[in-house]
């Protein structure tokens, strides 16, 4: 596809020259050309592209005539993966309205800041989390709400709760133009610092997404995916619902990640692409059903967010004998992917996380902001139509987070002649020992590799003497018992001393944000 140069957001950028000019255009593109091919499958529930289009239609038009809902109000979602989340947020895009989905997995007082920073006007719950939105309404923390729908079949204590079948009414919708330009959703950070952030995505950027995986991992209307991965995150959301929209291809969702019901849907459904965290991978392979199956259906296993271990992709290739194994990195701000591994690559690359997406321009800098050369590490930023202007109602956070058009991401990264990119480290969590730096991820790339190890973390803990000293947090495989002197010598046949961990705890998970990342500030808090 031809890329041109287009100013957006007062930015000149790379971009596709033939696109949709909106989120719901790239729905409607789907439905004229597929009609009839299955878009959402869940729970027995099975509807097609004409099906699917036609109900985000009478939603939005529901939303309209009876909520007035117009262009730029905030819609909050606080809601499991579920065929209702996907059919809201296209709903949302005809109307122009920003929807804002919510990390059901965080505690009151985080989502009632969100509702209340957003401005959101309606709020969209489910049977699990009701009590959640009950007791913010007790406690009056979120009485900007001035709707609510609840999905699912639980009796509230408040007779005010909409159901969503009112909104399943024939209807049509007033018609008024959405740019492409125009806020699509607010999508909160896991912050490690101080109040989330809300991330302002683009219909622009969530389609030149779309477009862009399309492009690198050549996906067609006959690519099928398995949504484990939480839809109120980049990744199930874009990486996978609006990367199925693009290309006509189907959306198998589960609410939540279960392995045997994992593996029984990729085998029953002939699921052609699975897109996770390496850990959902290990936990598939080591399940006792795993086995009884054959994955030849399967022709693109995407990862991100961890390490992947040479045992694991060695284990991948051999179970999934058609599949190219493609990493990518990305993030909120980033509507997902910033760079993607192409189908072929020497074995000499695959620690990388790939190269930039067709529309994307990456570059590594020094403290000065001055460019580093090949193999040089330094802070990564990023520039595309994919990253967000900025953050909702965030002018400090928006002055210091963008420079020239590129987003700043805090990663430590290095890039090859060839323009692979190679993620060394967060910048807050490199490790100053006595002056020697030690990237965390270089010491957890060793530990991947131990025959018992099955998750490990690395962080910097105090220490009197030398400022910081190296701590590893490890998950055993299979609860096996290890001593620690034994991964001490592990590391110390592989890597330089000082880079040994002097603190080794062994725990039974580690904690993680819903992209399936390693919150390293949650270890900091339980240390002693």
């Amino acid at each position: 596809m031809k890329i041109v140069k287009e100013t957006h957001f007062n930015r000149e950028l790379k971009v596709f020259e033939n696109r949709p000019r909106n989120l719901f255009a790239m729905l409607e593109e789907a439905a004229r050309k597929y009609p009839e091919h299955e878009a959402l499958v869940m729970n027995g529930v099975r509807l097609t592209y004409k099906e699917t289009h036609d109900k985000v239609l009478e939603i939005a038009g529901n939303l309209q005539s009876s909520l007035c809902v117009k262009k730029g109000d905030r819609v909050a979602l606080l809601l499991g993966n579920s065929i209702e989340f996907s059919l809201l947020v296209f709903a949302c895009a005809k109307l122009g309205a920003i929807f804002v989905p919510l990390n059901t997995r965080l505690k009151e007082n985080e989502l009632s800041y969100m509702l209340q920073q957003s401005g959101s006007k309606i709020l969209f719950v489910d049977d699990e989390f009701l009590e959640t939105v009950e007791s913010m309404r007790d406690s009056s923390s979120i009485d900007s709400i001035q709707n609510f729908f609840l999905i699912g079949n639980k009796t509230p204590k408040r007779k005010d709760y909409l159901p969503f079948e009112i909104l399943e009414q024939p209807a049509s919708v007033t018609e008024f133009p959405v740019s492409e330009d125009d806020p699509l959703f607010i999508m909160y950070t896991s912050g490690t610092t101080g109040l989330p952030k809300g991330a302002v995505g683009s219909h622009i950027g969530a389609i030149h997404s779309s477009i862009n995986y399309e492009t690198v991992f050549k996906t067609t209307h006959k690519a099928k995916t398995l949504i484990a991965v939480p839809l109120f995150h980049v990744t199930g959301l874009i990486g996978q619902l609006f990367h199925m929209v693009r290309v006509g291809g189907t959306s198998v969702i589960i609410r939540r990640f279960k392995t045997e019901e994992f593996i029984r849907l990729t085998v029953e459904e002939r699921v052609t692409f699975l897109f996770n965290v390496p850990t959902i991978y290990v936990m598939m392979m080591a399940h006792q059903e795993f086995s009884l199956y054959s994955y030849t259906n399967v022709n693109c296993i995407a990862y991100g967010g961890a390490p992947m271990s040479t045992e694991t992709i060695y284990k991948l290739k051999k179970y999934f004998p058609n599949a190219y194994l493609q990493n990518a990195y990305g993030a909120t701000e980033t509507s997902s992917p910033a760079t993607l591994m192409p189908r072929s690559y020497s074995d000499a690359k695959f620690q990388s996380v790939g190269m930039p997406v067709p529309v994307g321009e990456l570059k590594v800098v020094n403290d000065n902001d001055e460019l580093c050369p090949p193999g040089e590490v330094g802070e990564l930023l990023i520039k595309g139509p994919m990253v967000v202007e900025g953050y909702w109602d965030n002018e400090a956070a928006n002055q210091t987070s963008f420079v020239d058009g590129f987003w700043r991401s805090g990663d430590l990264a290095k890039m090859d002649e060839d323009g692979f990119v190679y993620i060394v480290d967060r910048k807050k969590d490199l490790i100053n020992r006595g002056g020697e730096k030690i990237f965390s991820i270089e010491v957890e790339n060793v530990l991947y590799n131990h025959p018992k190890v099955h998750e490990a973390a690395v962080l910097g803990v105090p220490d009197a003497i030398f400022g910081e000293v190296v701590k590893a947090v490890i998950v055993p495989k299979n609860q096996e018992v290890i001593d620690p002197q034994e991964i001490k010598d592990f590391v110390a046949e592989r890597l330089a001393n000082y880079k040994v961990p002097k603190l080794i705890e062994f725990v039974s998970e580690l904690p993680r944000n819903p992209g399936g990342k390693v919150l390293k500030n949650a270890l900091k808090n339980l240390q002693s």
